[in-house]
């Protein structure tokens, strides 16, 4: 290239470099550039019903699949025999000889369910009891569907199945998943349950939670809608043997975990 070739190419290269400066400068006129860096630690506290199943005791070696229940708005304050009322807790209350280590937390008045707390929870239940971390199943009924919804999208791959009943949620992050978490969203085995007439959460919440999935590419997913059901739709689905055997039949891959603590066998506890 001659000296009047190379000069041409350094007067367009000087002028693409004022071209895209100016260009930047148009795009963020009247702003001025800033940068944001912080740091949130937030306590959390949850009080909660504790059901180890028969035999638990006998075999230290043997591990449990785990049941997470969360209540709806009703059951708040910290009242736990409330917590009681329905569900897999008032199961046990009735004496029946339930196969899965249960863990029903009571949220506080004035709130709802919180992620960091529940998965919180969830972490220190695993560290201290014999639980099969490939069989760690979440459930819910209305605030708590909601919860279920919620927390089982954020950590799809620490659940094996996930059952939320009468419940809605953000599907964006079914949507537009967090890095590293399609594969899991797109495996977790869902069964979703609402009633058709349900005056206090509109059945399309629950349509919308499912179409996200399937538009997502979760062929795992399931919905039951009762007829004639108002909002109480868990009754049926609580006392329904096939909703804990459908459980029972999915598995999340899990890496190997470490030593748990010593866990004393026992029936509801607070703790």
């Amino acid at each position: 290239m001659n000296a009047r070739g190379v000069a041409a190419a350094l007067g367009l290269m000087l002028m693409s470099a004022a071209w895209a400066e100016n260009a930047e400068d148009m795009a963020i006129k009247n702003h001025e550039k800033k940068s944001y860096k912080g740091r949130s630690v937030k306590a959390h506290q949850l009080e909660y019903l504790l059901y180890l199943p028969k035999g638990y005791a006998d075999d230290k070696s043997k591990q449990w699949p785990l049941m997470l229940f969360l209540h709806g708005a009703g059951e708040r304050g910290s009242d736990l025999a409330k917590v009681t009322v329905h569900g897999p807790p008032k199961l046990v209350k009735q004496n029946a000889d339930f196969p899965f280590i249960l863990v029903s937390p009571q949220c506080p008045t004035g709130q709802i369910w919180s992620d960091e707390a529940l998965i919180g929870l969830l972490d220190q239940v695993i560290k201290k009891h014999q639980v099969d971390q490939s069989r760690v199943y979440l459930t819910g009924l209305s605030m708590g569907g909601y919860g279920s919804w919620s927390l089982g999208l954020r950590y799809p791959e620490r659940f094996a199945a996930i059952a939320p009943i009468c419940g809605g949620g953000d599907y964006l992050p079914v949507l537009l998943p967090a890095p590293g978490k399609q594969a899991a969203l797109k495996r977790l085995p869902v069964w979703a349950f609402h009633g058709a007439k349900d005056s206090v959460v509109p059945l399309s919440e629950t349509e919308r939670m499912v179409s996200a999935l399937k538009q997502a590419g979760n062929q795992n997913v399931k919905m039951t809608v009762y007829p004639e059901a108002d909002h109480d739709s868990w009754t049926e689905t609580y006392r329904n043997q096939e909703l804990y055997d459908w459980m029972l039949q999915h598995k999340a891959p899990v890496q190997a975990s470490g030593k748990k603590k010593k866990a004393r066998a026992g029936g509801h506890a607070a703790k």
